[in-house]
Protein backbone atom coordinates (compact mmCIF):
# COMPACT_ATOMS: atom_id res chain seq x y z
CA UNK A 1 0.00 0.00 0.00
CA UNK A 2 1.47 3.42 -0.90
CA UNK A 3 2.98 5.25 2.03
CA UNK A 4 2.66 8.71 0.44
CA UNK A 5 -0.26 11.05 1.10
CA UNK A 6 -2.08 13.55 -1.15
CA UNK A 7 -0.32 16.27 0.84
CA UNK A 8 2.90 15.24 -0.90
CA UNK A 9 2.53 17.42 -3.98
CA UNK A 10 5.19 17.05 -6.65
CA UNK A 11 5.66 19.57 -9.45
CA UNK A 12 7.26 18.16 -12.61
CA UNK A 13 8.78 20.53 -15.20
CA UNK A 14 9.92 18.83 -18.43
CA UNK A 15 9.42 19.64 -22.11
CA UNK A 16 9.12 15.98 -23.17
CA UNK A 17 5.34 15.47 -23.37
CA UNK A 18 5.56 11.67 -23.49
CA UNK A 19 7.88 11.46 -20.50
CA UNK A 20 5.69 13.92 -18.57
CA UNK A 21 2.70 11.61 -18.91
CA UNK A 22 4.74 8.60 -17.76
CA UNK A 23 6.05 10.52 -14.74
CA UNK A 24 2.55 11.71 -13.84
CA UNK A 25 1.15 8.15 -13.98
CA UNK A 26 4.05 6.75 -11.94
CA UNK A 27 3.69 9.41 -9.22
CA UNK A 28 -0.09 9.08 -8.97
CA UNK A 29 0.24 5.30 -8.81
CA UNK A 30 2.43 5.76 -5.75
CA UNK A 31 -0.08 8.10 -4.10
CA UNK A 32 1.54 11.46 -4.87
CA UNK A 33 -0.37 14.50 -6.12
CA UNK A 34 1.38 15.45 -9.35
CA UNK A 35 1.32 18.68 -11.35
CA UNK A 36 3.05 18.59 -14.76
CA UNK A 37 4.28 21.62 -16.72
CA UNK A 38 6.27 21.81 -19.95
CA UNK A 39 8.21 25.09 -19.69
CA UNK A 40 10.11 27.30 -17.31
CA UNK A 41 7.69 30.14 -18.02
CA UNK A 42 4.71 28.01 -16.95
CA UNK A 43 6.58 26.84 -13.84
CA UNK A 44 7.35 30.42 -12.78
CA UNK A 45 3.72 31.45 -13.24
CA UNK A 46 2.41 28.39 -11.38
CA UNK A 47 4.80 28.83 -8.46
CA UNK A 48 3.74 32.47 -8.11
CA UNK A 49 0.30 31.22 -6.99
CA UNK A 50 0.91 27.71 -5.66
CA UNK A 51 3.20 25.72 -3.39
CA UNK A 52 4.72 22.28 -3.78
CA UNK A 53 6.55 19.85 -1.53
CA UNK A 54 9.07 18.93 -4.24
CA UNK A 55 9.96 19.93 -7.81
CA UNK A 56 11.35 17.62 -10.48
CA UNK A 57 13.15 19.88 -12.95
CA UNK A 58 14.53 19.05 -16.38
CA UNK A 59 18.03 20.44 -16.69
CA UNK A 60 17.48 21.62 -20.29
CA UNK A 61 14.08 23.09 -21.10
CA UNK A 62 13.28 24.59 -24.48
CA UNK A 63 12.72 28.11 -23.14
CA UNK A 64 15.35 28.11 -20.37
CA UNK A 65 17.87 25.98 -18.54
CA UNK A 66 16.98 24.40 -15.23
CA UNK A 67 19.86 26.21 -13.54
CA UNK A 68 18.53 29.57 -14.75
CA UNK A 69 15.04 28.80 -13.41
CA UNK A 70 16.51 27.94 -10.00
CA UNK A 71 18.49 31.21 -10.04
CA UNK A 72 15.34 33.18 -10.87
CA UNK A 73 13.47 31.62 -7.97
CA UNK A 74 16.35 32.26 -5.57
CA UNK A 75 16.64 35.87 -6.77
CA UNK A 76 13.06 36.55 -5.62
CA UNK A 77 13.62 34.79 -2.32
CA UNK A 78 11.76 31.63 -3.36
CA UNK A 79 13.59 28.49 -2.32
CA UNK A 80 12.02 25.03 -2.68
CA UNK A 81 13.31 21.45 -2.65
CA UNK A 82 14.08 20.11 -6.11
CA UNK A 83 15.47 17.11 -7.98
CA UNK A 84 17.23 17.47 -11.32
CA UNK A 85 16.19 15.39 -14.35
CA UNK A 86 19.01 15.08 -16.86
CA UNK A 87 19.93 13.21 -20.00
CA UNK A 88 22.73 10.69 -20.17
CA UNK A 89 26.13 12.37 -20.35
CA UNK A 90 25.07 15.38 -18.27
CA UNK A 91 25.67 13.78 -14.88
CA UNK A 92 28.58 16.15 -14.16
CA UNK A 93 26.30 19.16 -14.55
CA UNK A 94 23.68 17.47 -12.36
CA UNK A 95 26.26 16.98 -9.61
CA UNK A 96 27.13 20.66 -9.87
CA UNK A 97 23.42 21.46 -9.41
CA UNK A 98 23.44 19.37 -6.24
CA UNK A 99 26.08 21.75 -4.94
CA UNK A 100 23.58 24.48 -5.73
CA UNK A 101 20.93 22.84 -3.55
CA UNK A 102 19.38 19.97 -5.56
CA UNK A 103 18.47 17.04 -3.32
CA UNK A 104 19.21 14.39 -5.97
CA UNK A 105 19.17 13.77 -9.71
CA UNK A 106 17.57 11.28 -12.10
CA UNK A 107 19.03 10.23 -15.44
CA UNK A 108 16.68 9.62 -18.38
CA UNK A 109 17.51 6.00 -19.07
CA UNK A 110 15.61 2.71 -19.20
CA UNK A 111 15.47 2.52 -15.38
CA UNK A 112 14.18 6.08 -14.96
CA UNK A 113 10.54 5.26 -14.13
CA UNK A 114 11.58 2.38 -11.86
CA UNK A 115 13.82 4.59 -9.71
CA UNK A 116 11.53 7.65 -9.80
CA UNK A 117 9.33 6.85 -6.74
CA UNK A 118 12.35 5.71 -4.70
CA UNK A 119 14.23 8.97 -5.30
CA UNK A 120 11.10 11.07 -4.69
CA UNK A 121 10.34 9.32 -1.36
CA UNK A 122 13.95 9.74 -0.27
CA UNK A 123 13.92 13.44 -1.11
CA UNK A 124 10.60 14.03 0.68
CA UNK A 125 11.95 12.22 3.75
CA UNK A 126 14.96 14.56 3.69
CA UNK A 127 12.64 17.57 3.42
CA UNK A 128 10.60 16.34 6.40
CA UNK A 129 13.75 15.80 8.47
CA UNK A 130 14.88 19.32 7.63
CA UNK A 131 11.47 20.68 8.63
CA UNK A 132 11.71 18.92 12.00
CA UNK A 133 15.18 20.40 12.56
CA UNK A 134 14.06 23.90 11.56
CA UNK A 135 13.19 25.14 15.10
CA UNK A 136 16.63 24.14 16.39
CA UNK A 137 18.30 25.70 13.36
CA UNK A 138 16.30 28.89 13.91
CA UNK A 139 17.54 29.11 17.50
CA UNK A 140 21.10 28.41 16.34
CA UNK A 141 20.77 31.21 13.80
CA UNK A 142 19.47 33.56 16.52
CA UNK A 143 22.47 32.70 18.69
CA UNK A 144 24.84 33.30 15.76
CA UNK A 145 23.20 36.67 15.17
CA UNK A 146 23.58 37.59 18.85
CA UNK A 147 27.27 36.60 18.85
CA UNK A 148 27.96 38.50 15.63
CA UNK A 149 26.07 41.52 16.90
CA UNK A 150 28.20 41.53 20.06
CA UNK A 151 31.34 41.25 17.90
CA UNK A 152 30.16 44.09 15.63
CA UNK A 153 29.40 46.30 18.64
CA UNK A 154 32.85 45.60 20.06
CA UNK A 155 34.45 46.47 16.71
CA UNK A 156 32.48 49.72 16.60
CA UNK A 157 33.57 50.52 20.16
CA UNK A 158 37.23 49.94 19.31
CA UNK A 159 36.83 51.99 16.15
CA UNK A 160 35.30 54.89 18.08
CA UNK A 161 38.01 54.67 20.73
CA UNK A 162 40.68 54.82 18.03
CA UNK A 163 39.04 57.82 16.39
CA UNK A 164 37.91 59.79 19.43
CA UNK A 165 40.64 58.75 21.87
CA UNK A 166 43.96 57.90 20.27
CA UNK A 167 43.25 59.94 17.13
CA UNK A 168 42.55 63.12 19.07
CA UNK A 169 45.61 62.66 21.27
CA UNK A 170 47.83 62.21 18.23
CA UNK A 171 46.31 65.34 16.68
CA UNK A 172 47.08 67.29 19.84
CA UNK A 173 50.69 66.05 19.79
CA UNK A 174 50.97 67.08 16.13
CA UNK A 175 49.84 70.62 17.06
CA UNK A 176 52.42 70.71 19.84
CA UNK A 177 55.04 69.55 17.36
CA UNK A 178 54.06 72.40 15.01
CA UNK A 179 54.42 74.87 17.86
CA UNK A 180 57.81 73.37 18.74
CA UNK A 181 59.00 73.92 15.15
CA UNK A 182 58.23 77.61 15.48
CA UNK A 183 60.16 77.80 18.75
CA UNK A 184 63.13 76.05 17.11
CA UNK A 185 63.25 78.30 14.06
CA UNK A 186 66.63 79.62 15.18
CA UNK A 187 68.04 76.08 15.38
CA UNK A 188 67.71 74.61 11.86
CA UNK A 189 68.85 71.07 12.71
CA UNK A 190 66.37 70.70 15.59
CA UNK A 191 63.61 72.41 13.58
CA UNK A 192 64.15 69.85 10.82
CA UNK A 193 63.81 66.97 13.31
CA UNK A 194 60.60 68.49 14.69
CA UNK A 195 59.25 68.78 11.11
CA UNK A 196 60.03 65.10 10.53
CA UNK A 197 58.26 64.17 13.76
CA UNK A 198 55.20 66.11 12.57
CA UNK A 199 55.25 64.23 9.28
CA UNK A 200 55.36 60.87 11.05
CA UNK A 201 52.52 61.95 13.31
CA UNK A 202 50.33 62.92 10.32
CA UNK A 203 50.93 59.51 8.75
CA UNK A 204 50.08 57.79 12.06
CA UNK A 205 46.88 59.84 12.38
CA UNK A 206 45.85 58.83 8.83
CA UNK A 207 46.51 55.15 9.60
CA UNK A 208 44.54 55.39 12.86
CA UNK A 209 41.56 56.93 11.08
CA UNK A 210 41.76 54.27 8.37
CA UNK A 211 41.78 51.51 11.00
CA UNK A 212 38.89 53.15 12.79
CA UNK A 213 36.89 53.34 9.57
CA UNK A 214 37.70 49.73 8.69
CA UNK A 215 36.47 48.45 12.04
CA UNK A 216 33.21 50.36 11.76
CA UNK A 217 32.53 51.14 8.07
CA UNK A 218 28.73 51.47 8.42
CA UNK A 219 27.21 54.07 10.70
CA UNK A 220 24.32 52.87 12.88
CA UNK A 221 21.85 55.30 11.28
CA UNK A 222 19.36 53.90 8.68
CA UNK A 223 21.27 55.75 5.93
CA UNK A 224 24.58 54.20 7.01
CA UNK A 225 24.68 51.42 4.41
CA UNK A 226 24.09 53.74 1.45
CA UNK A 227 26.78 56.13 2.67
CA UNK A 228 29.26 53.30 3.21
CA UNK A 229 28.59 51.84 -0.27
CA UNK A 230 29.09 55.29 -1.83
CA UNK A 231 32.44 55.54 -0.05
CA UNK A 232 33.34 52.02 -1.23
CA UNK A 233 32.61 53.05 -4.83
CA UNK A 234 34.63 56.25 -4.43
CA UNK A 235 37.62 54.42 -2.96
CA UNK A 236 37.47 51.82 -5.74
CA UNK A 237 37.48 54.53 -8.43
CA UNK A 238 40.47 56.19 -6.78
CA UNK A 239 42.55 53.02 -7.20
CA UNK A 240 43.01 53.43 -10.94
CA UNK A 241 41.11 53.09 -14.18
CA UNK A 242 38.18 51.14 -12.68
CA UNK A 243 34.75 52.68 -13.19
CA UNK A 244 32.72 51.92 -10.08
CA UNK A 245 29.33 53.43 -9.42
CA UNK A 246 26.37 52.83 -7.13
CA UNK A 247 22.69 52.79 -8.10
CA UNK A 248 20.37 53.40 -5.16
CA UNK A 249 17.32 55.48 -6.01
CA UNK A 250 15.43 56.10 -3.89
CA UNK A 251 17.89 55.73 -1.00
CA UNK A 252 17.38 52.46 0.88
CA UNK A 253 17.04 52.76 4.65
CA UNK A 254 18.14 49.78 6.76
CA UNK A 255 16.97 49.88 10.36
CA UNK A 256 18.93 46.79 11.49
CA UNK A 257 22.57 47.84 11.75
CA UNK A 258 23.69 44.20 11.89
CA UNK A 259 22.03 43.46 8.54
CA UNK A 260 23.48 46.66 7.07
CA UNK A 261 26.95 45.60 8.23
CA UNK A 262 26.68 42.17 6.60
CA UNK A 263 25.39 43.63 3.32
CA UNK A 264 28.31 46.06 3.26
CA UNK A 265 30.85 43.29 3.89
CA UNK A 266 29.27 41.22 1.09
CA UNK A 267 29.56 44.16 -1.31
CA UNK A 268 33.11 44.83 -0.16
CA UNK A 269 34.12 41.19 -0.69
CA UNK A 270 32.44 41.11 -4.11
CA UNK A 271 34.32 44.24 -5.20
CA UNK A 272 37.63 42.91 -3.84
CA UNK A 273 37.14 39.58 -5.62
CA UNK A 274 36.38 41.38 -8.88
CA UNK A 275 39.52 43.52 -8.60
CA UNK A 276 41.71 40.59 -7.58
CA UNK A 277 40.49 37.89 -9.96
CA UNK A 278 38.32 39.45 -12.68
CA UNK A 279 40.37 42.47 -13.84
CA UNK A 280 37.20 44.39 -14.82
CA UNK A 281 36.88 47.84 -16.34
CA UNK A 282 33.58 48.56 -14.57
CA UNK A 283 31.82 47.51 -11.36
CA UNK A 284 28.21 48.39 -10.54
CA UNK A 285 26.79 48.26 -7.00
CA UNK A 286 22.98 48.27 -6.86
CA UNK A 287 20.85 48.49 -3.72
CA UNK A 288 17.05 48.43 -3.90
CA UNK A 289 14.03 47.66 -1.77
CA UNK A 290 10.48 46.59 -2.56
CA UNK A 291 7.61 45.30 -0.45
CA UNK A 292 9.25 41.88 -0.08
CA UNK A 293 13.00 42.26 0.24
CA UNK A 294 16.15 44.34 0.22
CA UNK A 295 18.29 43.41 -2.79
CA UNK A 296 22.03 43.98 -3.15
CA UNK A 297 23.61 43.33 -6.54
CA UNK A 298 27.29 43.71 -7.40
CA UNK A 299 28.22 43.05 -11.03
CA UNK A 300 31.40 43.46 -13.04
CA UNK A 301 32.46 43.05 -16.67
CA UNK A 302 35.63 41.11 -15.89
CA UNK A 303 36.86 37.66 -16.82
CA UNK A 304 34.32 35.73 -14.75
CA UNK A 305 35.22 32.19 -13.79
CA UNK A 306 34.69 28.73 -15.18
CA UNK A 307 32.35 26.12 -13.73
CA UNK A 308 35.32 24.16 -12.36
CA UNK A 309 36.66 27.17 -10.49
CA UNK A 310 33.17 27.97 -9.24
CA UNK A 311 32.83 24.45 -7.83
CA UNK A 312 35.99 24.99 -5.81
CA UNK A 313 34.96 28.47 -4.76
CA UNK A 314 37.38 30.41 -2.63
CA UNK A 315 36.75 31.08 1.05
CA UNK A 316 35.57 34.60 0.25
CA UNK A 317 32.50 33.28 -1.59
CA UNK A 318 31.69 30.97 1.31
CA UNK A 319 32.00 33.86 3.76
CA UNK A 320 29.60 35.95 1.66
CA UNK A 321 27.05 33.12 1.63
CA UNK A 322 27.44 32.71 5.39
CA UNK A 323 26.92 36.42 5.99
CA UNK A 324 23.79 36.39 3.81
CA UNK A 325 22.40 33.41 5.74
CA UNK A 326 23.09 35.03 9.12
CA UNK A 327 21.27 38.17 7.94
CA UNK A 328 18.26 35.97 7.09
CA UNK A 329 18.81 36.18 3.35
CA UNK A 330 20.19 34.25 0.43
CA UNK A 331 23.15 34.72 -1.91
CA UNK A 332 23.26 33.69 -5.57
CA UNK A 333 26.44 34.03 -7.64
CA UNK A 334 26.20 34.03 -11.43
CA UNK A 335 29.17 33.88 -13.75
CA UNK A 336 30.23 32.84 -17.21
CA UNK A 337 33.85 32.84 -18.19
CA UNK A 338 34.66 36.02 -20.06
CA UNK A 339 31.37 37.69 -19.10
CA UNK A 340 31.97 38.84 -15.54
CA UNK A 341 30.43 37.92 -12.20
CA UNK A 342 27.16 39.01 -10.59
CA UNK A 343 26.57 38.63 -6.86
CA UNK A 344 22.92 38.82 -5.81
CA UNK A 345 21.96 39.00 -2.13
CA UNK A 346 18.29 39.06 -1.11
CA UNK A 347 17.20 39.74 2.48
CA UNK A 348 13.48 39.69 3.37
CA UNK A 349 12.23 43.06 4.63
CA UNK A 350 11.19 41.55 7.96
CA UNK A 351 14.90 41.17 8.83
CA UNK A 352 16.01 44.59 7.56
Amino acid sequence: MPDATPANRVLVVDDDAGLLRLIEKALKREGFAATILSSGRDATAWLAKNTTDLMLLDLKLQDTEGEELVNQLLAVGRSLPFIIITGQGDERVAVEMMRRGALDYLVKDIEFIEFLPIVVRRALAQVENTRCLAPGEKRARELQMEILEIAEKEQRRIGHDLHDGLGQQLTAIELMCHSLREDLAALPSLEKQAAKMGEFLRETIAQTRSMSRGLSPVRSEPTGLVEALEELATNTRSMGKIRCRIHCLPPVLIEESMVAGHLYRIAQEAVNNALKHGHPSAIIIELSRDNDAVRLRVSDDGQGFSRSRKAGACMGLDVMKHRAAIAGGMLVIESKQGKGVTVNCTVPCKYA
